[in-house]
């Protein structure tokens, strides 16, 4: 009987030294901060909190992933944490990869934003995010105590926040990573959490209150918008079937037709003696031909006028269709297609097919002869089905193709881009030289490697999803490292500190800045209210906003609007922040 005795108090004991193990166990895992499952850990909990919130809305409007800042504020806080290195590491290469893929997708548009006119649109963009400045260091002035040297740099913090802007904190973090020794660094990332959620509210307030000071009414503003749409042809393509009975044009090619009109036009068919063939720029035209011509919507009646009428030719009729002639899509997934222009292709002369329109992300564009191609780009093909396949097998047509990621692009451009970041620029009566840093050097080298890495063999197609993807996990990263390291004296800065003066001064920043220009644009340019939208949601780099324009308006207006000064404004957020901290904050 005392030997079962023993041996159950033995089995108690065991089971409670095992529940004890186990129980130590889970407490090491939440508490050893060195261990890379808890970091993991610590990421994952934070990251898959702050999505799930973020997409809470209300009034329609939600924070997105910046939720995941204000998690990580919460952790901090608690002390579910991580060393601080290791917090620095991921905060900062999360910066890296999110302003590196931000860079490549505006990088193609870059350049282009600043025709036509977009050259007005960024000088208003401009000229706000200079108001947003000169209004926060009124607010500096006015509310804070310019003795304390923390004072200016959380001021930089509240300015990021109120505009939404994350690249530019993180930015400013790093300039003042630069000043500040180790360990009294200023958390801004407080002055950040307390104005965005009223900066996202007020960014698409302030633009309804200049609607209402400008008395504008969406129904004209999407009637102006339908009649300019008709009136911009220049880029879309147009079919015509028209019969040569210009007189002059008998015996003449049709290169020379193209050289007497001065108008860049694709003639994929011809009829002659009842005969369909693909013509060549060297394809003899005579009285009664009929072609089928894509041009530019805007250069249609000249063409017309010029040529003879439009005739009503069936092309798919098999009666006149001796060779066969098919249309297909062909996709470009070889990279050694990038930077070439149509007219050296030579797929009339050479391989018996033209080339009417393309599609690149989802704009259906002429093909003119100066067309540069890219990786990804679509091209309608027209001609007998052979010849048609040896120039898909030339252009790649491989959907394969276009979903393997080009890694060694983007760590080559990042490489790069770090270097450059680092590469010191002396000014005169600044005491630390001025550095681009690991913000603004890859975003530059990407808007390049975007725009021209072509002319390098850089392959620089990424999916629509590949980017997004990459970018958002570089941003969550970043917001929950930011969020962690100020968590810790986020109490004492905000409830106990200045937070009240936060949300009132970024308040300001958002509204006056916004009001101002958009009242402005409207009264002295005329710019249709729809592209105002646009162009102060690109300004202040905010999606909520531009969903919220979109989701009032008919057209792509606030899209454009928004493309249009996205990149300049965001190059511009990301200098301003380190140029304040390096020029004031030493």
């Amino acid at each position: 009987m005392s030997k079962n005795v023993c041996c159950l108090d033995i089995l108690i004991t065991f089971a409670k030294v095992n529940r004890l193990y186990e129980m130590y166990w889970l407490r090491n895992l939440l508490v050893s901060t060195d261990s890379v499952a808890h970091i993991a850990l610590l990421y994952s909990i934070v990251i898959a909190i702050g999505v799930y919130l973020g997409k809470i809305k209300v009034a329609g409007i939600s924070l997105g992933v910046t939720f995941v800042l204000f998690v990580g504020i919460l952790a901090g806080h608690i002390g579910f944490t991580a060393p601080t290195n290791i917090l620095t590491f991921i905060q900062d290469f999360g910066l890296i990869l999110f302003v590196f893929m931000i860079g490549m997708q505006v990088g193609p548009g870059f350049f282009e934003s600043f025709k036509k006119g977009g050259v007005t649109l960024n000088i208003l963009a401009s000229v706000t995010i200079l108001l947003n400045v000169l209004v926060m260091f009124g607010c500096y002035f006015a509310f804070f105590d310019t003795s304390n040297p923390n004072n200016l740099p959380m001021m930089v913090g509240t300015l990021y926040g109120a505009v939404t802007n994350t690249p530019g904190l993180g930015a400013a973090n790093e300039a003042l990573a630069s000043i500040f020794p180790e360990g009294r660094m200023p958390q801004i990332a407080s002055g950040y959490a307390c104005a965005y959620p009223l900066g996202v509210l007020g960014i698409i307030g302030a633009t309804i209150a200049v609607r209402y000071f400008c008395r504008v009414k969406l129904d004209e503003e999407n009637s102006q918008l339908q009649r300019e749409e008709e009136e911009d042809s220049s880029a879309k393509p147009h079919m015509i079937s028209i019969k040569v009975s210009n007189a002059y044009l008998s015996g003449k090619t049709l290169r020379q037709v193209r050289n007497f009109l001065n108008r860049d036009f694709a003639c994929s068919r011809i009829l002659h003696d009842g005969k369909v063939s693909i013509p060549t720029p060297d394809t003899v035209l005579t009285v009664g031909d009929e072609l089928f011509i894509v041009c530019a919507e805007i250069d249609t009646e000249a063409i017309i006028a010029f040529i003879g009428p439009e005739s009503d030719t069936e092309w798919d009729n098999n009666k006149y269709d001796t060779l066969h002639l098919v249309s297909k899509r062909i996709v470009i997934t070889k990279s050694s297609m990038n930077g070439k222009t149509l007219g050296k292709m030579h797929f009339s002369s050479v391989y018996g097919v033209n080339v009417t329109r393309i599609n690149r992300q989802g704009m259906n564009l002429f093909a003119s002869r100066n067309f540069r191609l890219q990786v990804g780009d679509k091209l309608m093909v027209v001609g007998p089905e052979e010849n048609i396949n040896r120039v898909a097998a030339i252009m790649g047509n491989s959907a394969k193709g276009l979903n393997a990621p080009n890694i060694a692009t983007i760590f080559i451009g990042i490489m790069v881009g770090i270097i450059f970041g680092s590469f010191p620029i002396t000014i005169q009566g600044m005491p630390v030289p001025l550095k681009l840093g690991i913000a603004g050097g890859p975003l530059i080298i990407a808007i390049l490697i975007g725009k021209f890495g072509h002319r390098v063999k850089l392959v620089t197609y990424t999916t629509t999803s590949a980017n997004m993807m990459m970018r958002e996990i570089g941003l969550v990263l970043f917001l929950a490292s930011v969020g962690i390291k100020a968590g810790a004296h986020f109490w004492q800065t905000v409830a106990q500190g200045d937070g009240v003066k936060y949300v009132i001064t970024g308040f300001l920043i958002t509204v006056i800045p916004i009001l101002l220009v958009g009242i402005f644009a409207k009264m002295k340019y005329k710019f249709n209210y729809f592209t105002i939208m646009g162009l102060l949601a690109g300004t202040y780099t905010d999606p909520p906003a531009l969903a919220y324009a979109n989701s009032v308006c008919s057209k792509d207006a606030p899209a454009v609007g928004y493309s249009t000064v996205y990149p300049l404004s965001m190059f511009l957020r990301i200098f301003v922040a380190q140029t304040i901290i390096l020029l004031c904050c030493v």
